[in-house]
């Protein structure tokens, strides 16, 4: 109930160099587009060979360069859901998760599968039904039991939520976890929506120029994401470039302010802080901005905020409610970026990149 990957492949002037291991937990891989992602999954389900490296799933090596080993998709037993969920239109419901199943020889326990995940998934009233005749979430529940009555060794989630509008998505990612679980062993999801990552994995590696900048628990990588990639992919807004001023001092170039941050900055290229981790009024870090711009969201406001005396600057932004910033509404407001909410970030890939 284990995956190690250890692979590099280059394509043109892109290089995958990707290394991450995980055992019965569902890993994302979260990156921007381009980043390696994609590939990475194609690599471990066989669709792409790496130039070099090791993949193993459950204890069965699928890929070793060193040994020659370069088991073929069907070989691998790996459960890969595409983005388009790859479902045949000639054929139905029934005869697609049949496909699903003809590992299986024994034609009585096949067909007995096959009913089994049909009623699990809710799909046995559609069995008649072609692709075209069914919505975006019978389709993917219909590739899904696909997937699983082959009983694959890992599962594979290429950006599966992508083509939903945000109301069929939010339901369908429920269906998904509930899936998973019951799968009971690895998944690997690939994603670029850092909300979707949150809530569907216990653990992400964020991927940035194709290579694993920062890997970790689900919760330590959104509190200390490390690197600027990692705070960018997991939300934060606010990042500026620093140097240095003093043992726990540093002074954030593109907001033009120095500030005091907790333990040593030497390794520091980069500071954030979440929008709503700014705070107006306090003790520490404290600087009068002007209000350069105020952007209504649904149901919070993102007030951007220039250091008062400093018109270059980068403007940082605050997030809040509605109501405060009812209340408060100036033209100039001392905000404080507290210490404690202050992260210091290395370069990562993207500096090895550049």
């Amino acid at each position: 109930m284990s995956v190690f990957v250890d692979i590099k492949k280059k394509l043109g002037a892109f290089s995958l160099d990707i290394r991450f291991e995980a055992g019965g937990e569902t890993l994302a891989l979260l990156g921007a587009s381009g980043c390696g992602k994609s590939m990475t999954l194609k690599c471990v389900a066989g669709i792409e060979t790496p130039d070099s490296g090791r993949i193993v799933v459950d204890g069965v090596t699928l890929f070793d360069s060193e040994r020659g080993v370069n088991l073929s998709p069907q070989e691998r037993r790996v459960g890969l859901l595409f983005q388009n969920y790859a479902l045949f239109p000639n054929m139905t419901v029934l005869q697609n998760i049949r496909a699903g199943a003809k590992r299986e020889k024994d034609r009585a326990k096949r067909e007995r599968a096959v009913r089994q995940v049909m009623d699990s998934f809710g799909l046995s009233e559609l069995s008649g039904r072609y692709p075209r005749q069914l919505s975006g979430g019978q389709q993917q529940r219909t590739a899904l039991a696909r997937i699983l009555v082959s009983a694959p060794r890992i599962l594979l989630l290429d950006e599966p939520f992508s083509a939903l509008d945000s109301h069929l998505r939010f339901r369908l990612e429920q269906e998904v976890r509930g899936v998973i679980r019951s799968f009971g062993k690895t998944a690997l999801l690939v994603s670029h929506d850092r909300d979707e990552v949150y809530r569907m994995a216990d653990a992400i590696a964020v991927i940035s120029h194709g290579r694993v900048d920062v890997c970790g628990g689900r919760d330590a990588v959104f509190s200390a994401p490390r690197t600027r990639a990692g705070a960018a992919l997991t939300g934060c807004k606010n990042i500026s470039a620093v140097r240095r001023v003093g043992e726990n001092r540093v002074y954030a170039s593109e907001w033009e302010m120095a500030l005091s941050v907790t333990g040593p900055a030497e390794n520091a290229r980069y500071v954030g802080i979440r929008m709503h981790d700014v705070r107006v009024g306090g003790t520490e870090n404290v600087i009068r901005c002007r209000v350069t711009e105020v952007i209504e969201n649904p149901f919070s406001v993102t007030v951007m905020l220039r250091p008062a005396d400093r018109e270059r600057a980068v403007p940082i932004g605050w997030e809040t409610e509605k109501r405060i910033w009812n209340q408060l509404r100036a033209d100039e407001l001392d905000i404080c970026l507290p210490v404690e909410s202050l992260l210091l970030l290395e370069g990562g890939a993207d500096a090895e990149s550049s």
